[in-house]
């Protein structure tokens, strides 16, 4: 039984998250083409099947169907393995993540999660690096202009945004070790370990620095300066197109729900929620519910912010960002020792 528990399990809850993660990649769009058309008083997707509900559909086949063009001056190599690049790290990220409570099944211990490990903070934040190679290699491998300052904008951009995006994880493992005494970079555990009422509101304080740091993580709106239209064409995506173009988009949304499930599971819960131990499935609802309402902070974020110049963006991050993040940690400390 053991290679049950060691490679069975994993391989099957690795190919079931990937095809959820794709599902919710397409549908995601979908969510966001009707959600940015309510606020700009539009209807949307309408036409493919009822309630445009098969556009997501139509578009991926209008992709996979579409002349692939590899133009002459590219690094033909690493301009073919940018978009997996890209697209691997997102797909990853969510190994560590729990998206439900254990269960027991004929017997058998079911963990909605793949890996429960104790480094899963240094994890998320190793893989988020990673995926930055992809976009760089794409716009340097395109050998366009508009490529690669899109390609510098992003390598810029996310490593100087994963600062503060670290100090404030750093905060929450700290504020880990307040219920019993031992801290731990699990996420499993940060889930399952109870806090007081007054840890969740620091928490909370904490939650909109993080999200304006995936916001630049993400490169989505008002921070999306590595692929604006009205300067770089498209930036590091301006030489690709067909299917290698959707790995790109592919990859920017399901980023954007690993990072909402990141931050669900760190400042609300994860999965916790009422009648959860008397139905351990409720816990896998929550947690997608969190999601979807999180994934709507960022829509109604590009709905509603003007994208910024790219030097106040980075006068934002070191600026206003950074020291922020080090206060809180700072603060946070303060707190851990008194307690």
């Amino acid at each position: 039984m053991d290679w049950v528990n060691s490679i069975l399990s994993p391989l099957v809850k690795s190919l079931v998250l990937i095809l959820l993660l794709l599902t919710g990649f397409a549908y995601l769009t979908y969510y966001e083409r009707k959600l940015l058309a309510r606020f700009q008083v539009r209807y949307g997707p309408n036409r493919a099947g009822p309630l445009g509900l098969l556009q997501p559909i139509a578009d991926a086949f209008k992709a996979i169907f579409k002349e692939e063009v590899i133009p002459r001056h590219v690094d033909k190599w690493v301009y073919i393995a940018a978009p997996a690049l890209a697209l691997i790290p997102a797909l990853i990220a969510f190994a560590v993540i729990p998206i439900g409570p254990s269960m027991t099944v004929a017997g058998y211990t079911i963990n909605f999660y793949i890996a429960n490990v104790n480094i899963g903070f240094l994890y998320i934040l190793a893989v988020a690096s990673i995926g930055t190679y992809g976009v760089v290699l794409a716009g340097w491998s395109s050998n366009n202009n508009y490529s690669i300052i899109g390609a510098l904008r992003t390598s810029a951009q996310m490593i100087s945004y994963e600062l503060p995006m670290g100090i404030i994880l750093v905060a929450i493992v700290l504020t880990t070790t307040l219920a019993t005494g031992v801290g731990s970079l699990s996420l499993v555990d940060l889930v399952t370990t109870p806090r007081p009422w007054w840890l969740w509101i620091w928490l909370w304080l904490a939650f909109p620095i993080f999200f304006i740091t995936m916001l630049a993580e993400t490169n989505r709106s008002p921070f999306d300066l590595p692929e604006t239209e009205n300067e770089l064409v498209a930036g590091f995506q301006t030489e690709y197109g067909g299917m290698k173009f959707a790995l790109f988009f592919m990859a920017e949304y399901i980023h954007m729900i690993t990072a909402s499930a990141i931050m669900v599971t760190v400042f609300f819960g994860g999965w916790q929620g009422p009648f959860v131990d008397q139905f351990p499935l409720l816990g896998v609802g929550y947690f997608v519910i969190k999601v979807v309402l999180i994934l709507f902070l960022f829509i109604w974020v590009r709905a509603s912010v003007p994208r910024v110049r790219y030097d106040q963006l980075m006068q934002f991050c070191w600026k206003i960002m950074f020291p922020l993040s080090l206060v809180y940690l700072a603060v946070t400390a303060v707190f851990v020792a008194l307690s």
